[in-house]
This record gives structure tokens, C-alpha cells and sequence, in this order.
């Protein structure tokens, strides 16, 4: 594979600003380092981290973490990956292998984590750098445009729904119907639960039992969408919440049945929740953070096995801003993605 001397990225230079297009010099890989040619990379919420270093990253900064490419050239003591190999990174960036939590496996929770595209470059640029130990191994027939949002809002919803352990045939129900719920219903169908989509928008539910729904709740018209998920299914086991605003998270509580669980996939912030309905039907609320890269590789299976649906909307580089913007206004349907040529 040849490489260029220099190559496009898409940066945020100071916090709050929109991204420059700029050509910079291209470096070899250095130790423990992987070159790749990047195909596509997803535009996804968190990528807003990045804009306003949330996470001490600094500036400037490249983002982009949903990342599928070809690997482009592999840097000293790099194993196992090989010029032309089809590769992809996502929210897991990196980790030590030696804190509590990568000893127990849970890589994606390294107290020295590093996030791709939040705490260290992206993808959102022709050429990028993983480190191997995050690195995904993305099989060489599936589109990169279609496949590279599943290495985050994928994985996310993915491997949170698994490791709920709900058992298979009771009611699992979904709020917000963007870029996560439109795949959470596909998802939670494949894996064998009664599905129920909720929406406040009565227009989507011929489109969202196609999805894979077997029953739809306009909230627009309920008073309290707890109270409806109770009478009309009789409480669900688990309700996924994908939708940004904790107004709408704190109702579901009311909608959960006997241990039943509410998941929170989005950013909300502060969310008050009623602890008293919790101790007297043994609720939970949880949260999954990602996955590490073999779960990547999982939901990228089940994704292909199940013919899941990922929904996107192209965009070239030099278009990143406009694909920034639209999935901070919720316009595209259902996820950006910047392409490279």
C-alpha cells in the first residue's frame, strides 16, 4: 500500500469551534502503533466531548470513534495485523492491561483509558492511528459506511441489551427512536423479546414494526408513558433509553415491571429518579459504557447474521462540519458518516 506524504483531517482547534479542514504531514506508525487507511468513520454525540474537551484531551483534537479502514503500515512490536488487514476502532481506545478492571476483563473501563478521537486523534481524517490492543477485526465484505456507526451506537446497544440477562420472551421496550433506538429495536427483536417501541411521533409506527416492534405507544398522547406501559403490556422487564432529555427518562421507572430494569444508553445528566417505587418492585437503573473490542467484533456478527439495518447518511470530509451540525439537530436518519474518496 502506498502512502502519501501528507493527508486531510478534520480538527477542532479550540473548544466550542467548528472544525477546520486542514493537509498535514503523514508520520510512520511509531512502537505499538497501527496506520490506517481510513474508509468511513460515524459521527456520533459524544464526539461533542472532543469539541469542548470533556475529557482533558486538548487541543487540537481530531474526532471520530466509530472507524472502519484498511491498516495502512504497523509500527514496532505490533502482532498479529498486517498491511491490508480490514480494521476498525471505537470508543475503546486503549488500556494498561494492569488496573482492576482490564484484570477482570472489562477493558473498556481501564482507569487509564484512552478514548479514540476524544483523548487522543480520531477518525474523522483520510489517515488515522490505533493502538492494537483496541483494535477491531472487521471482516472484508461488509460496507464501511453502514458498518462503522456499530463500533459504538452498535456495540453500545448491543452489548448493553446481552448483558442485562433478560430472559428471552418478555417485554423489552425502547424510547427514542434516532440513531441508538432505531437499532435497539432491531436488536432486542433478533435476540427473541416481545419489543415495544415508544415514540412521540404517531407517524413512525408503521416504520418501526417494520423495524422489527411488535407494539408501538405514541407518549405524545399519554399522560404518564409509565403508567401506559402498565396498563396496555403490563409492565416491561427492561425499558432502553436512548433519548437525551431526563424529563422523558424518569417517567419509565413507572413502566417497569417486577425486577425490571431501566437502561440508560444516552447523556441526560442529573436524572431525579423515585427511589421509593425502586425498593417496592425491586427495580434497577443501569448504564453500559461501550464495549471493548471483542464486543466490537460480536456486534458486528450479529449485526451481519440478523440483517440489522444500520440507516445512514453519507458525507464527504470536506463536509464535516455539515454532518456535525445535523446529528447535533437530530436531522439525519439515523447516523452521519463521513467517507473518504
Amino acid at each position: 500500500m502506498t502512502i502519501p506524504q501528507t493527508f486531510k483531517q478534520a480538527v477542532f482547534r479550540s473548544a466550542g469551534t467548528s472544525l477546520v479542514i486542514e493537509e498535514v504531514p503523514l508520520t510512520p506508525p511509531g512502537p505499538n502503533e497501527i496506520l490506517v487507511k481510513v474508509e468511513a468513520c460515524g459521527v456520533c454525540f459524544s464526539d461533542v466531548y472532543a469539541q469542548n474537551n470533556v475529557m482533558g484531551g486538548g487541543f487540537p483534537i481530531v474526532p471520530g470513534h466509530e472507524i472502519i479502514g484498511h491498516v495502512a503500515a504497523v509500527g514496532d512490536n505490533v502482532s498479529g495485523w498486517t498491511v491490508g488487514d480490514r480494521i476498525g476502532g471505537g470508543w475503546h481506545g486503549g488500556h494498561d492491561g494492569a488496573c482492576k478492571a482490564c484484570r477482570k476483563g472489562w477493558y473498556q473501563m481501564c482507569s487509564s483509558q484512552v478514548v479514540n478521537g476524544v483523548t487522543k486523534n480520531g477518525g474523522y481524517a483520510e489517515y488515522c492511528l490505533l493502538n492494537p490492543e483496541a483494535a477491531v477485526r472487521v471482516p472484508s465484505h461488509v460496507p464501511a459506511a453502514k458498518y462503522a456507526p456499530i463500533l459504538c451506537a452498535g456495540v453500545s446497544v448491543f452489548n448493553s441489551i446481552r448483558h442485562m440477562n433478560v430472559p428471552v420472551g418478555e417485554t423489552v421496550a425502547i424510547q427514542g427512536l434516532g440513531g441508538l433506538g432505531h437499532l435497539a429495536i432491531q436488536y432486542a427483536n433478533r435476540m427473541g423479546y416481545r419489543v415495544v417501541a415508544i415514540s412521540r411521533d404517531a407517524t413512525k409506527e408503521k416504520f418501526v414494526r417494520e423495524l422489527g416492534a411488535h407494539e408501538f405507544i405514541d407518549s405524545s398522547k399519554e399522560e404518564d408513558i409509565g403508567v401506559a406501559l402498565q396498563e396496555k403490556l403490563g409492565g416491561a422487564s427492561l425499558v432502553v433509553s436512548t433519548a437525551p432529555t431526563a424529563e422523558v427518562i424518569s417517567p419509565l421507572l413507572k413502566g417497569l415491571g417486577i425486577l425490571g430494569k431501566l437502561l440508560i444508553l444516552s447523556v441526560p445528566g442529573e436524572l431525579p429518579i423515585d427511589t421509593v417505587t425502586m425498593l417496592k418492585y425491586g427495580l434497577s437503573v443501569q448504564v453500559w459504557p461501550s464495549g471493548h473490542a471483542t464486543d466490537s467484533e460480536d456486534a458486528i456478527a450479529f449485526t451481519e447474521l440478523h440483517e440489522i439495518n444500520c440507516m445512514v447518511e453519507e458525507f464527504p470530509l470536506e463536509k464535516a462540519n455539515e454532518a456535525f451540525e445535523a446529528m447535533l439537530k437530530g436531522s439525519v436518519r439515523f447516523r452521519a458518516v463521513i467517507t473518504m474518496e
